[in-house]
């Protein structure tokens, strides 16, 4: 057998269905007595965040200098990198510790691998390595593991195929599994089947759990229905099982607020505030913060800021949540003012922080500021990342300067990063600018296969150009682009709920 698939000892199944698999294993805070106590393997590694970095060169010089590893140190140590979004260099440590170290791993850590893969490498490495996994070893962990890399990446047919051999072999005992496909239902909105499948838990006797909960609330409320979300709530409210936590009046306020109704939006926040404690305060105040900006109390946003920097340190998240509210309420001294402070104060570089102020500009036609602030960030030494110049690209196009867009754009597409989609509007608009130059079809060409170079598909920009090309309505429509795609800075913190709240 494979030494990769050495059972070390079974583990049981956390909290997959959203975010994480593992347990804490501690251990690499230690070092030998003959080092630095301050300098440790999570240290090193931590201070390793380039990509491009070798984790399994770190690890080798770590033993190399007579220090020891052991494998709870390294699972430690996979769970960081991961908690960090550091999904690359995770994998790295957990090939590492089967591979060069012959370490036994568990159930988990093989679930864990099925993660690191789909995220790092795409399904279908993913599916190869499932595939070499013996059939002993593929449990109710493995399979949820599974049922989880499918649902991230929204394939319903095989998450569905397999929710169904999961039933054949008696796996659907706990609402973990259940969750995860409602989750999936929901934001593929195939809100009959999310119903459905509440049924099959209610008659095989299995209890919804507060994150059940959590998705019956933003089904009730991304389809409008606020009375069925207010019965939900009143019979969540009457369960002794069920806890009304802040992420409850949370979920109930942003849906609230998207159907206009300030009043009770506004009753939700306020009642979530006697239920913050502990670790969650942090996203708990951002996660409000952002809530009273959309309901344009000002006031609100400043105090819930102050209860932040009252914790102590203030993150990227934080300044990132201030920053964006107080642009989307025109604050922009107030965010200018906020957007020092986090530069003469930050320890890690963000580039989302920049990027936000660069892309409320360009919607508001400021281009010499925005320009001023790339400059900024390129002169003390960081790169702007593809959104960066994307931003500026249709900035540029919703202003009228076309040459200047086509360079911002070409700079994007240069700077392309896993995940990252140009804004089509302008793309459109930059290939019909390029269609009526002088030199007709060159500089269209060389754009159309810088394009397919980076692996981006021409075809749906066409598509937006339609038979009746409109310049004065894909200026419009480029910034609306620009709008929807800015307010998934916001929508991260409401993520971030739903994977700390499964931890």
């Amino acid at each position: 057998m494979d030494k990769l698939f050495r059972l070390r000892r079974p583990n049981s199944w956390c909290r997959l269905g959203v975010s994480k698999v593992s347990t804490f294993c501690g251990g690499f805070y230690t070092s030998t007595s003959h080092s630095d106590p301050a300098d440790t393997i999570y240290r090193r590694i931590s201070k390793a965040g380039h990509p491009t970095n070798s984790m399994a060169a770190i690890l080798d010089q770590w033993l190399e200098q007579g220090r020891d590893l052991k494998q709870s140190d390294l699972q430690g140590l996979v769970k960081m990198l991961r908690r960090y979004n550091r999904s690359g260099h995770a994998l790295q440590v957990s090939e590492w510790m089967s591979d060069q170290r012959n370490h036994q791993v568990s159930p988990g850590d093989i679930a864990i691998r099925l993660d690191l893969i789909s995220r790092v490498r795409g399904l279908e490495q993913m599916e190869k390595y499932f595939n070499g996994i013996p059939d002993d070893l593929r449990g109710l962990q493995v399979y949820g593991a599974l049922l989880n890399c499918y649902a991230s990446h929204k394939y319903l047919e095989k998450a569905e195929a397999l929710m169904l051999k999961m039933r054949e072999f008696g796996f659907l005992k706990t609402t973990l599994s259940y969750n995860v496909m409602l989750k999936l239902y929901f934001q593929l909105r195939k809100i009959d089947k999310l119903d459905m499948l509440l049924q099959e838990m209610e008659q095989n006797g299995i209890k919804h759990d507060k994150f059940t909960c959590s998705i019956q609330l933003n089904a009730y409320g991304a389809t409008a229905d606020i009375e069925g979300m207010e019965k939900l709530l009143s019979r969540m409210a009457v369960n002794p099982d069920l806890t009304l936590d802040w992420h409850v009046y949370v979920t109930a306020a942003k849906w609230y607020l998207k159907a206009g109704l300030i009043e009770k939006g506004l009753t939700m926040v306020r009642k979530s505030e006697p239920t913050i404690s502990g670790k969650s305060k942090r996203i708990a105040y951002e996660s409000l913060l952002t809530l009273y900006a959309n309901a344009r109390e000002i006031d609100e946003v400043y105090r819930m800021w102050n209860l932040l920097k009252n914790l102590g340190k203030v993150y990227n998240s934080s300044y990132l949540c201030m920053i964006s509210s107080l642009m989307r309420l025109d604050e922009i001294n107030g965010a200018e003012r906020i957007f020092k402070e986090w530069e003469s104060e930050q320890q890690f570089f963000d580039v989302r922080v920049p990027n936000v102020m660069i892309s409320a500009y360009c919607r508001k036609g400021h281009l010499e500021k925005a320009e001023a602030y790339v400059d900024r960030f390129v002169e003390r030494g960081n790169d702007p990342d593809a959104t960066t110049w994307d931003r500026l690209a249709t900035g540029y196009h919703a202003n009228g300067q076309m040459a200047k867009s086509v360079e911002a754009m070409k700079k994007a597409i240069l700077a392309d990063r896993p995940g990252w989609k140009p804004n089509t509007i302008t793309l459109a608009a930059i290939l019909e600018y390029l269609k009526q130059q002088d030199d007709v079809g060159a500089a269209e060409e060389e754009f159309l296969k810088l394009l397919q170079e980076r692996g981006h598909s021409s075809t749906s920009i066409y598509d937006k150009l339609g038979s009746n090309f409109n310049k004065e309505t894909l200026h419009f429509e480029a910034i609306d682009q620009m709008e929807r795609e800015d307010t998934l800075v916001d929508g991260e913190m409401h993520e971030i709920i739903k994977n700390e709240s499964s931890s």
